[in-house]
């Protein structure tokens, strides 16, 4: 039998406002429906972490995030991007911070940085035109399994932050920092920080 992999689900753009009601209890219970196991959900921002049996590869990953958006999509009608990336990859992600190295800046508010993630690594360097919104002090980085970026202002004052979490970023979902870590520590306390 495959040993089981944890995984986190990010859903993108519910639970603002009155559109797009996704609620957790329904969305743990459609993992479960899906064979997921161990599933907990953090805030209800659509991050649910789970175990599911099969490699923790990306095409794994990329069959779970279908499979989760069909679910949704037949349980509730709405069509809802979904991104799933296993605990290892999330783990690269948190690693690969620029701004949380001790040799960066210190970040005052961990809620003004953005984590940008794409099912599809390989296609975070079309966020690169973000680079020409971005003003002093903010920063931004593409790095290989996510993209940062820095609103050293506030996000809503940001024009890079409003262009990624408008239509340059359509393809991905953003998580700030505190979230992040959130999600990373739920990986850990499900047993495989490193599946």
């Amino acid at each position: 039998m495959t040993a089981a992999v944890t995984w986190v689900a990010l859903l993108r753009g519910i639970n603002v406002g009155k559109a797009k009601r996704v609620p957790m209890e329904t969305l743990r219970q459609l993992l479960a429906g899906l064979g997921c196991t161990q599933v907990q959900t953090l805030l209800n921002s659509g991050n649910a972490v789970f175990s599911a049996p099969g490699p923790g590869s990306p095409a794994r990953a990329a069959a779970l995030a279908a499979s989760i958006a069909r679910a949704i999509q037949q349980r509730l009608g709405l069509e809802v991007p979904v991104i799933v990336k296993s605990a290892r990859h999330w783990a690269d992600i948190v690693h690969g911070n620029p701004f949380a190295e001790p040799s960066a800046a210190a970040i005052a508010d961990p809620a003004q940085l953005l984590v940008a993630v794409m099912q599809d690594p390989a296609r975070l360097p079309s966020l690169g035109a973000l680079e020409s919104l971005v003003v002093a002090p903010e920063g931004f980085c593409v790095g290989p399994a996510a993209a940062y970026l820095h609103c050293a202002s506030g996000i809503l004052q940001s024009k890079a932050g409003s262009a990624l979490l408008g239509p340059l970023g359509q393809a991905v979902t953003t998580r700030n920092w505190n979230t992040t870590l959130k999600i990373q520590a739920a990986l850990v306390s499900a047993g495989t920080g490193a599946s």
